[in-house]
């Protein structure tokens, strides 16, 4: 195994990769670990039997070690959807970053670890010419499933330096709002422009779990100010936003 990025990494090989099928990466997918420390992540990542693992795992105080080849396809996404794709792990390069998440208080990441997963993350889209929307949350692919890498993971700062797609998000308001039970043709606009960005929504009319699930994985990401799962003015108007800024593919 030889590193693949021009960042310094130690090399630490996970058995846990396989094929990825003839697909080439196009996609970065962030994480938090939600374990204790940054070892106890290194050795479930490592562990056949927990037959998970991700390409790189990055430590509290920036140190970077790659677990699996990003030729290979690592098990880091599970069951995930994105823009068309049903099987993230074949076309994304998983980060994982060395957090306890919200079971652990949801602390602040560093800012040597930050420093650390946006070198990463620029090095990998120069070589993949990975597209800032295709930089996305674990919770995004897996809504359902995953609330990682949280409301609190710098979004705003990685977009400053290039990685990822961010807007600033509308204020919060009074007014009109979509929440789970109602239904008709503004549930379908908003369904749309969910599934237009990426999300796995099929367009019902009807605001329902799903939906109320996938709105709060877009509050997580682009509003996080209050992650609740209701289509309020601010999320919908920044969720306009964020379609009107996406960038040229």
């Amino acid at each position: 195994m030889k590193p693949d990025s021009s960042f310094p990494a130690l090399l630490h090989p996970s058995p846990n990769h396989g094929e990825r099928k003839g697909r080439t990466p196009d996609a970065i997918i962030l994480h938090y670990t939600g374990l204790p420390t940054g070892e106890a992540a290194l050795r479930q990542l490592c562990d056949p039997i927990a037959q998970v693992s991700s390409h790189y795992l990055v430590f509290e105080d920036g140190q970077l070690l790659q677990l699996v080849p990003e030729a290979r396809r690592a098990w880091h996404a599970g069951r995930s959807y994105w823009a068309g794709e049903r099987d993230m792990n074949d076309v994304s390069i998983g980060i994982e970053i060395a957090n306890p998440g919200h079971r652990g208080g949801s602390p602040e990441y560093p800012s040597a670890q930050i420093a650390t997963v946006i070198a990463l993350c620029q090095d990998i889209i120069a070589r993949w010419r990975i597209a800032p929307q295709r930089v996305l949350a674990h919770s995004d692919i897996s809504p359902d499933r995953k609330i990682d890498p949280g409301e609190y993971f710098p979004w705003e700062k990685l977009a400053k330096s290039g990685v990822g797609h961010y807007v600033a998000p509308c204020p919060l308001e009074d007014g009109p709002r979509l929440e789970r039970g109602a239904q008709g043709i503004p549930v379908e606009s908003l369904q749309s422009m969910l599934a237009i960005y990426g999300y796995g929504l099929n367009i019902t009319g009807l605001y329902g779990t799903k939906t109320e699930t996938i709105v709060g994985a877009f509050q997580r990401h682009f509003r996080p100010e209050r992650v609740d799962g209701i289509a309020d003015q601010s999320t919908i108007e920044t969720l306009r936003k964020v379609i009107a800024a996406r960038p040229k593919s």
